[in-house]
């Protein structure tokens, strides 16, 4: 393993094929949520250097083709998002950067893609609800999807909302105009109001909101946390509806785990109709991914009941005030032995080892294939997984015609898979990263990073990049062969998946953001 201070060196290895190019404007760099890059020059030794004595920033003089790095607050689990030159990423508050603005809150940073300048931000007020729909220093864990200046997400507070790239610095747009009363936390029983918020220059500019809990009753369990999907002028949005403190009971068991909003006035548009929330184990958590299907259009969601759903992305009016997305298809991604015990009919508990999972990861379309794991919250600890390759070009309830092959030989995952080149890379949260082959399941190797994974293998430049807990950097070259590169040690989790964009290798720990680029020299901040 490989100290803060010294650098790594790659060797040659496969190149992915293109996935996308330049900007990587939403989670995982495209609809399909394929996790890989077409970037290369990459570079092929970096450090992140040492932190300065007694201070959280980094002594840039002691890192290797670092071009910059970035604070950010005590806890981040987005992964950054990225576009015409700028970095929005999800963190928390606890290193505020507006005096007046301080305390415990959910926060999105924008940052100049090419220094590293911290731009602005849109900080907005926890729910008060604590551990149970809005857990305490959490942050905003959702990466937002960025087009045409305007980036669009879910909060913490269970809105999708939709902000200015800018910010407030060009003034304030859209139709929604009270952010100094957004801004402003809710009075905590008994305690005077707090004054209301300045809007700067430096704050996030919300151009509409759409409150799931208002609107749709959800109930969300811990914290609102996915990615957005946009496709036309639809945002398609996972709700985080699930289960209340006991763990057992559904608070709202109607409300609907999916739905659909205007992307240009955050109108509702529709929601399944599935009643996955029925169903729930836990939360709905997944993210959706898009791709034509057999030549149809279909938007593709893992659902909190541990079913994969495909839908029509037009909604269908069923009444007056409510319309529906068509289901096409539907997935059990739990294996009959994982819901029940060897008699066949007694149910598993959920919170056991060798019980049910829903899915948390999100599908990834590939060769008209989707490739999902199940998974839990980590918080409850390892057990038993299984990835699954689903025909969906079948239509109905194809549990059992549309499975091509299940890997079983993995534990529960919350990580997005990643497929080059026919090789498929799935992470457990146990620590291991699986290497298969895409059409037919096989195990070509598995590598063991001894820590608990929750962030996505990212394939680039002919390496695959995978951060665990432990604060580890894993790069592997992509191929048939398990070939361990190098091992980056960094001070602090990895918690979220590494970004390749425009040349450069982006690293989000816990506090930091680190760009790294092949010939750097760090920018002065």
């Amino acid at each position: 393993m490989l100290g803060l201070g010294t650098a790594l060196t790659l060797g040659a290895a496969l190149t992915p094929p293109a996935a996308r190019a330049a900007d990587w404007p939403e989670w995982c760099g495209s609809a399909t949520k394929n996790m890989i890059s077409a970037e290369v020059g990459l570079p092929a030794t970096f450090s992140p250097g040492k932190r300065l004595k007694g201070k959280e920033d980094v002594d840039m003089a002691t890192t290797q083709n670092c071009l910059w790095v970035a604070k950010l607050g005590s806890q981040s689990y987005g992964t950054p998002t990225i576009s015409d030159g700028k970095i929005l990423l999800g963190t928390n508050n606890e290193v505020p950067r507006d005096a007046g603005k301080t305390g415990d809150r959910a926060n999105f940073m924008c940052f100049d893609e090419k220094t590293g300048k911290y731009l602005w931000q849109l900080v907005i007020p926890k729910l008060g609800a604590g551990k149970v729909s809005d857990w305490e220093y959490l942050g905003q864990c959702s990466s937002p999807f960025i087009e045409a200046g305007i980036a669009y997400t879910v909060t913490n507070r269970c809105e999708v909302i939709a902000f200015d790239m800018n910010g407030q610095t060009n003034g304030n747009d859209g139709d929604f105009q009270d952010e100094a009363k957004y801004f402003t936390p809710t009075a905590a029983p008994g305690q005077p109001a707090p004054p209301v918020a300045e809007v700067l220059p430096t704050d996030g500019d919300v151009l509409w909101r759409f409150d799931m809990r208002e609107e749709l009753g959800v109930f969300p369990h811990n914290i609102t946390s996915s990615s957005v999907l946009v496709q036309g002028d639809t945002v398609f949005a996972t709700t985080s509806n699930g289960v209340d403190w006991t763990h057992t009971n559904i608070p709202n068991p109607s409300a609907p785990a999916f739905i659909a909003v205007n992307k240009k006035t955050g109108e509702y548009l529709g929601e399944e109709g599935s009643k996955i929330s029925e169903r729930c184990l836990h939360c709905n958590w997944s993210s959706p991914a898009y791709s034509p299907i057999a030549g149809k259009p279909m938007v593709i969601f893992g659902g909190g009941d541990g079913f994969l759903y495909g839908f029509d992305p037009e909604p269908k009016a069923e009444s007056d005030d409510v319309s529906i997305l068509p289901e096409l298809f539907r997935f059990d991604c739990i294996p009959p032995e994982l819901r029940f015990k060897e008699d066949g009919t007694t149910k598993r508990k959920y919170a056991d080892p060798d019980g049910p999972s829903e899915i948390i990861a999100t599908p990834v379309v590939y060769k008209d294939r989707v490739y999902v794991a199940i998974g839990q919250d980590p918080e409850h600890g390892e057990g038993k997984g299984c990835l699954s390759c689903i025909d969906v070009t079948k239509m109905g309830d194809i549990s059992k015609s549309g499975v091509i092959w299940q890997y079983k030989d993995i534990e529960r995952s919350i990580s997005t898979v990643a497929i080059a080149d026919g090789l498929l890379y799935a992470a457990d949260y146990s620590g291991r990263l699986h290497c298969l082959d895409a059409e037919t399941g096989k195990k070509h190797w598995v590598f063991d990073t001894k820590g608990h994974i929750w962030s996505s293998p990212l394939v680039a430049d002919g390496k695959v990049y995978l951060g665990n807990e432990e604060g580890e950097l894993n790069i592997l070259a992509h191929g048939k062969e398990m070939k361990k590169l190098a091992t980056v040690e960094f001070p602090a989790p990895i918690m979220s998946s590494p970004v390749a964009v425009n040349g450069r290798l982006l690293v989000t720990t816990m506090t930091h953001l680190y760009c790294f680029d092949e010939g750097a020299t760090p920018v002065a901040q």
